[in-house]
């Protein structure tokens, strides 16, 4: 069945705390196999490349029996080579394939950047719209068990600056299916950045195939004082502190961007100018992160709507610690959003 038969989910005026809502909850990684099933199931131009795609564990559950479903041709193991392996994704996909290309650790997709950067996310500019590159690349980031400094970044960014590549980074499993069906559909590069604590969490999500519109932005939460952009998990952090900030009587909004390029410009200053102030809540480090790119829209399009300056919480610009305590240290909570917020709202 062709891939425009889809429907895409309408937005308009949409609203939800949380993807609670149903009969129906999945985790995450069990959204994200089923749409990767549908996927394969729906277009045979889909297939899934990756190191550990066909073992025992397949990748967190999340590609587990689709090789024997599908066959070694469309679910198959690839060699730790991840620059060629990634330029051979991106030919695949201008030969007229849809290949998904999964690097566990989000920290070695950096030795694909040549292909990803200068290749797979030009080609359509270069040869001016003539040529597509519908690859999907999804990348694992972030704290895992003591991972340390090589095993545990959150570069997305840095990523951000690339021309021709989208960047998804969903927070629920309703999302992480709807947009990996969005970005496998997609007609050129398309960065699916997922953050390993949220495998397990829990979510509504229908059985039928869905997309959603990548690019656009959900209200998780409403509120007066103050509004707090989530970046992936960091969202069930600011929704612990939303909670928090409501007992101390302050109402915060929170938006949940789900698309960091392009994000949606529009939901984050229509909140702005309600609230007037804005905390960003980001996986990564602070200086060049995704906090930063938001901030600076923010002051170039709302400004005269602020009554406080934006503030960042985020990851200290230091590699990330193996220690258990020092960990703990290091990763922001929802203590830090709600202490930011508070230190906000009653400037």
């Amino acid at each position: 069945m062709p891939w425009t038969t889809v429907q895409v989910e309408k937005l308009d005026n949409f609203f939800i705390k949380g993807d609670t809502a149903g009969d129906r909850v999945l985790t995450y990684r069990e959204a994200l196999h089923e749409a990767f099933d549908q996927a394969l199931e729906r277009d045979p131009k889909v297939f899934i490349m990756g190191e550990g795609v066909d073992d025992i564990a397949g990748v967190f559950g999340t590609t587990k029996g689709l090789k024997e479903k599908y066959g070694p041709d469309r679910v198959f193991d690839t060699p730790i080579a991840e620059n060629s392996l990634t330029g051979i994704a991106a030919g695949a996909a201008m030969a007229g394939l849809r290949p998904v290309l999964i690097h566990a650790r989000m920290d070695f997709m950096l030795l694909s950047l040549d292909q990803l950067v200068n290749h797979a996310s030009k080609w359509c500019y270069m040869f001016g719209g003539k040529v597509n590159v519908p690859l999907v690349v999804r990348t694992i980031s972030a704290r895992g068990w003591g991972s340390g400094a090589q095993h545990s970044q959150c570069i997305q960014g840095m990523l951000m600056n690339v021309p021709g590549l989208k960047i998804v980074a969903p927070a629920t499993p309703y999302d992480a299916k709807g947009l990996m069906i969005s970005a496998i559909m997609d007609n050129n590069p398309v960065l699916f950045v997922e953050h390993r604590w949220l495998h397990k969490t829990t979510g509504h999500v229908p059985e039928e195939v869905y997309s959603i519109p990548i690019g656009r932005g959900v209200i998780r939460r409403k509120g007066e004082d103050i509004t707090i952009v989530a970046v992936s998990y960091m969202l069930v952090e600011a929704l612990k502190a939303a909670e928090k900030l409501e007992e101390a009587g302050i109402s915060a909004e929170v938006v949940d961007l789900r698309t960091l390029k392009p994000f949606d410009e529009e939901i984050l200053a229509e909140s702005v100018a309600k609230t007037g102030r804005l905390l960003i809540a980001d996986t990564g480090c602070k200086t060049g992160s995704a906090a930063s790119e938001i901030a600076a829209f923010a002051a170039e399009t709302v400004f005269h709507f602020l009554k406080s300056p934006v503030k960042r919480v985020c990851c200290p610009d230091t590699p990330t610690p193996t220690s258990d305590v020092l960990e703990k240290a290091y990763y922001p909570n929802d203590v830090d959003i709600f202490a930011e917020a508070v230190k906000l709202v009653e400037d």
